[in-house]
């Protein structure tokens, strides 16, 4: 398959968007384009799968690569492997789900739509990028949509919110391209320098950079997926922005960070993770285990979804720095199992603020009896995120514990004990927040009034939430397509 298209579709469809009159017809033009993303995702998948033999000692599949800047050694060179078609496909569902549920936006309607493509261009730009120069390009193109669509779009204090998730993202772009920079000129020693991710893995880091570096990426990365104390610009953002935003958000651009934590930072500098690994856990408990008590202290649902969101992405990062096949297995079924999880439980929350006006526990409840579709997505979204077996979030997160209690250093057995213990907060926080907002006797007598979940949101719901019935029932399905890549970044940590 030809990894462009995944590039040219979106670009096409936010040209068609621009070009697009009517709402009706940018909804059109944004459902089909994002429909076309899907499918080329598991056209993708289909083909791996044909041509992937085990032990063909191939790293990267489909990859093309064009010259861009030669003389700086720039190349505009993509490929993938499960990992990156994990992120794509989870991209991807994302996409469809987050127009459907946006076919009531009616202000700027056609930027919005707009917006929303061009995030998703630079999520598959990102994914399939083997050019270290190439990634972060992509990286920025998805950061610039999410300012403007907080901005303009978001709810409450929007413009602070915006503000500064901007600055907290653009803090992180920099510690990335100081890593970047530096890793460039410590490549190939004596020779010509590359950004090529590839280069760079089989050529070796000195160890002298890889000490001085990867703090700077792995914190860069780690400050879009919410690594402690890094984290601050998740609640306010993720509060504030409309609800595609916010799924794209937590399902697509914490995913981003993860994805470099692993597939840039520890992947092109394993000795320097292994050196390392002791604060990476250290971090990403604290993250686990005040993500979990900050979201029971909360009383608006988004803010709810926020924190626990910090939480979840503590499992992650927890798992990368683990450093062992199980656990990083965990952190990127993590990675795809929290992106459907919280997409869905945030496409729940905005059904029910749109008809009800309202995020508040206070003024809800009752809600089953007038919209059981809209209640019971959330429910079962709440349900993944605690971890209940069948779903998702059970087997990522077990998998993750599984392969923390791996390690026999106590101190990381600790971390793994504590992460362990954050799953009753977060039984405790789900349930209540089930029970008061959708549960009992109706609170506010004109939500009698209301209406449950038209056709275009329940096609969203059902989208997400089969993936992660999938995942939950048949877990292979998704570990197998993770297992070549695992056994590629452990044969270099194990070097």
């Amino acid at each position: 398959m030809n990894l462009l298209f995944l590039l040219i579709v979106p670009f096409l469809t936010a040209l068609g968007v621009l070009a697009a009159k009517g709402l009706k017809q940018v909804r059109t033009v944004s459902f089909i384009g994002a429909a076309l993303q899907l499918l080329l995702a598991f056209y993708l998948l289909v083909q791996y799968q044909q041509i992937h033999v085990e032990g063909d000692g191939m790293l990267m599949y489909f990859e093309q690569s064009f010259a861009w800047f030669p003389s700086l050694g720039i190349s505009f060179h993509i490929g993938v492997d499960g990992i990156s078609i994990a992120m794509i496909l989870l991209t991807s569902l994302v996409v469809v789900a987050g127009i459907l549920v946006s076919y009531g936006m009616e202000h700027l309607h056609k930027e919005f739509f707009f917006l929303l493509i061009l995030l998703s261009l630079g999520a598959y730009g990102f994914f399939i990028a083997l050019d270290i120069f190439t990634l972060f390009f992509f990286l920025e193109v998805a950061v610039i949509p999410k300012f403007l669509l907080i901005g303009i779009w978001g709810s409450g204090n929007k413009e602070k919110s915006a503000m500064k998730l901007a600055l907290m993202l653009m803090g992180g772009s920099a510690l990335i391209f100081v890593g970047l920079i530096g890793t460039y000129y410590y490549s190939n020693p004596g020779g010509a320098r590359t950004f090529s991710l590839m280069e760079l893995a089989n050529g070796g880091i000195p160890l002298q950079a890889q000490l001085i570096f990867f703090p700077f990426l792995f914190a860069g990365f780690g400050v879009f997926t919410a690594l402690f104390p890094f984290h601050t610009w998740v609640p306010d953002g993720h509060s504030s922005a409309p609800t595609a935003a916010s799924m794209f958000l937590a399902g697509i651009s914490m995913k981003l960070g993860g994805y470099g934590c692993l597939r840039v930072a520890t992947f092109l500098m394993p000795v320097a993770a292994e050196q390392y690994a002791w604060i990476i856990i250290l971090l990403a408990t604290i993250a686990i285990i005040y993500g979990a008590f900050a979201t029971l202290m909360q009383t608006d649902l988004k803010y709810i979804n926020a924190y626990s969101s910090i939480s979840h992405c503590g499992f992650v990062l927890l798992g990368i720095g683990m450093l062992n096949k199980v656990a990083i297995t965990g952190a990127v079924m993590q990675m795809v199992s929290h992106g459907l999880m919280t997409a869905l439980f945030f496409a729940a929350i905005g059904m029910m603020y749109s008809r009800t006006h309202t995020r508040l526990l206070a003024q809800l409840g009752g809600l089953l009896k007038v919209m059981p579709f809209i209640s019971s997505i959330f429910i079962i979204a709440g349900l993944c995120s605690l971890g209940l077996p069948g779903f998702s979030g059970f087997v990522s997160e077990m998998t993750v514990f599984v392969g923390a209690w791996q390690n026999p250093d106590f101190w990381y057995r600790l971390a793994t004990i504590l992460s362990c213990a954050s799953i009753v907060v977060t039984a405790v926080y789900i349930l209540r927040a089930a029970g008061k907002s959708v549960m009992g006797p109706i609170v506010n007598q004109d939500h009698l009034k209301l209406s449950d979940a038209l056709w275009n949101e329940k096609v969203a719901a059902v989208v997400l939430l089969s993936a992660i019935v999938i995942i939950g029932v048949a877990p292979f399905v998704l570990t197998d397509l993770l297992s070549p890549g695992t056994d590629v970044l452990m044969a270099k940590l194990l070097k």
